[in-house]
């Protein structure tokens, strides 16, 4: 009898698994962010649409960076601003910053980000005025919302339709992750948001720190107003920030403890941090070129990010004129008018391969306004960096690389072109530089998954299992007052004092009886004494 014929093993296999993986795929429903924070999430919605996941992706007609995909199912909803005041209110708030910071809640809720925030925080009035899109959503059937916090619409969308949540996000304002997770951040060794502190606080920091908390529980319902009220609105019922953040099932947050602090964590908050770090790609001819011509010295690759196209003109020639004392080529990605004193080794560039020219071994620095997508690009290819943080997180995280010895920082507001020529100095010609930043680079790569894997499970695990409150802590259920266990001190404290007062008025009682028998005895000589 013939042996029968067996299929290939590799075929059947392949088979096996695309069997499985359209058996678990899901539907997902996704509220994205627009600017930088977009790049991201993108590339972790590409992989589960790989994965057979049906994504619906959720979007402004007006916008900078959100577009269209042959992976997604995108559905859009009018605006009431245009795309011209998106960039007039964000141009206001970035060019302000180069005159003086706003790096306070009170500043941001009523400074030159106000505009830019009510736009930001109006976007969710308009899709949920398109009732024809909000009627297909409830049709569909989403298994979870895929969502950037920072326009808070996505969890307005996710309490709409009782979506479980899954939060994407580098920071979030106004303590919401620490309330929302309900996390432990002691304000002794937690550096607050927006304050530009390490954990190794001075008692003078330590100090800042408690007014930033003051300031966040004073300004943070004035910053969040508008996006409360609108929030309200849809949801028809009175509801506040926690309402909101505290849904969330799982926080994806694009950071690690390489380039954060360590600090108390729950078990719903996974950190992804370098997820948006990929392998070189060789170089366009052009850039090549540019590499080669620099000769021993090297290149040096300047970027202030997507956001920020121009630089004033006596801060862009102090630049031009910093850049200009150094041996390296720089590579400068700038849109803003041309410097008139531009050295010849200084090259602009519309568009650069930031991730690519960052990888090239004759890269000697990285001159950065620290975004968590720059910074993390730097410590993958082991960079060290000239930091110029603008607003926003970028003062927090540039004060993390600096206090690691991988970067110098510079402030915008006070820097010179020798402040500036001097950085680039330090950091291409002390070796400590690249030492550390190789040795946090070394760190950050010894993982046992990668970031981008990372975030698909737990986004599918989410979807699988319909949330996961198995992971929220009994903390939400208890009033502030029993969380800081004010009823259990108050009850243990009247304990105490009862026993004291107890105490207290039996060796009053007996002090009375003592000194009642010796008055006693007293007035009984004295008696006698007369007698005789």
């Amino acid at each position: 009898m013939a042996p029968a014929i067996l299929p290939s093993p590799l075929p059947l296999c392949v088979c096996l698994l695309l069997a499985c993986g359209c058996a678990q795929a899901g539907k997902l429903l996704v509220v994205p962010m627009d600017g930088s924070h977009w790049f991201t999430m993108q590339s972790v919605l590409e992989k589960l649409s790989h994965r057979g996941h049906e994504v619906v992706v959720v979007m402004p007609e007006v916008s900078w960076q959100l577009g269209r995909s042959l992976n997604f199912t995108v559905k859009t909803y009018s605006t009431s601003y245009t795309l011209e005041d998106l960039d007039q209110s964000f141009k206001h708030f970035a060019d302000a910053q180069w005159k003086t910071r706003e790096q306070s809640m009170f500043s941001l809720s009523v400074g030159t980000a106000k505009r830019f925030f009510d736009i930001t925080f109006s976007r969710c009035r308009s899709m949920f005025s398109d009732k024809k899109l909000v009627h297909d959503l409830r049709k569909s059937s989403f298994e979870a919302v895929f969502l950037d916090p920072f326009d808070v619409c996505g969890l307005v969308v996710a309490k709409y339709f009782a979506l479980p949540s899954v939060v994407f996000s580098r920071v979030a304002f106004c303590h919401s992750l620490e309330e929302g997770a309900q996390c432990p951040s002691p304000l002794s060794f937690v550096p607050l948001l927006l304050s530009g502190l390490s954990d190794a606080m001075t008692f003078k920091d330590r100090l800042w720190n408690h007014y930033s908390y003051l300031d966040e529980i004073l300004f943070c319902p004035l910053f969040f107003k508008k996006a409360i009220e609108v929030a309200s609105e849809i949801l028809e019922t009175p509801v506040t920030t926690y309402d909101l953040f505290s849904q969330v099932s799982v926080w994806l947050l694009r950071t690690d403890f390489v380039l954060d602090f360590p600090r108390p964590v729950m078990p719903n908050m996974v950190f992804i941090g370098g997820i948006n770090c990929h392998p070189g790609k060789p170089l366009p001819q052009e850039f090549e070129a540019y590499i080669n011509a620099s000769g021993e010295h090297g290149i040096v690759v300047f970027s202030l990010g997507s956001m920020v196209s121009e630089i004033p003109e006596k801060k862009a020639m102090e630049i031009a004129e910093a850049l200009g004392r150094i041996p390296q080529t720089v590579l400068w990605r700038y849109t803003g008018t041309r410097p008139s004193n531009l050295a010849k080794n200084t090259i602009l560039v519309k568009w650069l391969p930031q991730n690519d020219l960052l990888g090239h071994p004759k890269t000697r620095a990285f001159i950065t306004h620290s975004g968590s997508h720059g910074i993390y690009e730097g410590i993958c290819n082991g960079v060290p960096m000239v930091m110029m943080p603008l607003f926003g997180d970028q003062m927090d995280n540039a004060k993390r690389m600096e206090t690691r010895g991988a970067g110098v920082t510079l402030n915008v507001l006070e820097m010179t072109a020798d402040d500036f020529a001097n950085a680039l100095k330090t950091v291409i010609n002390d070796k400590s530089y690249k030492e550390n930043i190789m040795r946090l680079s070394s760190l950050h790569k010894d993982r046992p998954i990668e970031p981008l894997d990372l975030a698909v499970f737990w986004v599918e695990y989410v979807m699988r299992h319909k949330g996961a409150p198995h992971l929220r802590p009994a903390a939400h259920d208890l009033t502030w007052y029993q969380y800081h266990s004010l009823d259990v001190i108050g009850f243990l404290l009247a304990i105490v004092m009862a026993v004291v007062f107890i105490v207290f008025k039996c060796f009053a009682y007996a002090c009375r009886k003592c000194l009642g028998k010796k008055e006693q005895g007293r007035v009984k000589k004295s008696h006698k004494s007369k007698a005789h």
